[in-house]
């Protein structure tokens, strides 16, 4: 059994929310593609008797609110993934504050849950990111990859590996707010989920989980409904979208939950002040 827990968080957005589906030339007339997967995932979730956090999207429930409703019915954690899933380095800092505070607002009244965490599209911040999170009430973030710089993509600006204050990441973050960042493969310096499961295949993320859990730390994992999907042909959509996705990204994730973790939510290892580095906030 390995000493830590694991993470299962899915980042709760559609296909078109996907910055590859937005700047193509083609578009679908399936305007929830994605929203099918999440009841797999529950139901994954729920045979593995595992629990996950949903960074989730809030205009989603302009759409589906029953997407929503599922998640928090099943006992799942809700974590925000912005309001419309916009990059947030791009937007004027007042709309930066706005995508944060709406979607944690929103959520909340959704689902009578609590929102903490988050986690941002893309995982890219701004300078003001731990400060705007504290302002609009939240505890900790899970936007932070240390992995090697991908060209065109993002990496090589943070090496935190476990739980921390998110002083560890900026000195000037507010104390009491945590960072959990994402799992990375040790030595080779790539994300274990998202798009490298896809690429690398389910072998590889499972063998980097065990290697983290040797070296004392939770592998926080991530995926996307979408990736889960059958995904429609849209002209201008990079063919590596397409890899892997659907009935495979089933199965991995199945495979995935059968290993000898427990998987429970960020919620819970950010709340295990023993799994910090560093020490953990006040």
């Amino acid at each position: 059994m390995p000493s830590v827990p694991a993470v299962l968080s899915v980042d709760l957005e559609y296909f078109q929310h996907t910055p590859a589906y937005r700047s193509a030339a083609g578009t679908t007339d399936r305007p929830t593609v994605g929203r099918e997967a999440v009841d797999d995932i529950l139901d994954a979730l729920d045979s593995a008797d595992a629990d996950a956090t949903f960074f989730t999207v809030s205009e989603i429930l302009d759409s589906t609110p029953d997407a929503v409703d599922a998640v928090a019915d099943a006992g799942h954690e809700i974590g925000s993934h912005t309001h419309s899933h916009h990059h947030l380095s791009e937007l004027s800092a007042d709309r930066r504050r706005e995508e944060l505070a709406t979607s944690r607002e929103r959520l909340e009244a959704a689902t009578g849950q609590s929102v903490d965490g988050f986690r941002a599209p893309s995982f890219d911040i701004a300078d003001d990111h731990f400060g705007t999170l504290a302002a609009t009430g939240y505890a900790y973030d899970s936007s932070i990859v240390p992995c090697r710089s991908i060209p065109g993509w993002y990496g090589g600006e943070y090496d935190l590996k476990r739980p921390a204050a998110a002083t560890a990441v900026d000195p000037d973050a507010p104390p009491t707010l945590a960072e959990l960042p994402v799992a990375v493969m040790p030595g080779l310096g790539l994300p274990l989920t998202g798009t490298w499961i896809r690429f690398f295949g389910v072998s590889y993320t499972i063998l980097g989980m065990r290697l983290l859990a040797r070296r004392g730390i939770p592998p926080v994992l991530y995926i996307h409904p979408w990736e889960l999907a059958d995904l429609p042909a849209v002209e201008g959509v990079p063919k590596r979208v397409y890899v892997r996705s659907g009935a495979y990204m089933r199965r991995a994730l199945r495979a995935i939950l059968e290993q000898d973790f427990e998987f429970v939510t960020a919620r819970t290892v950010v709340a295990d002040r023993t799994l910090y580095d560093g020490g953990p906030p006040p």
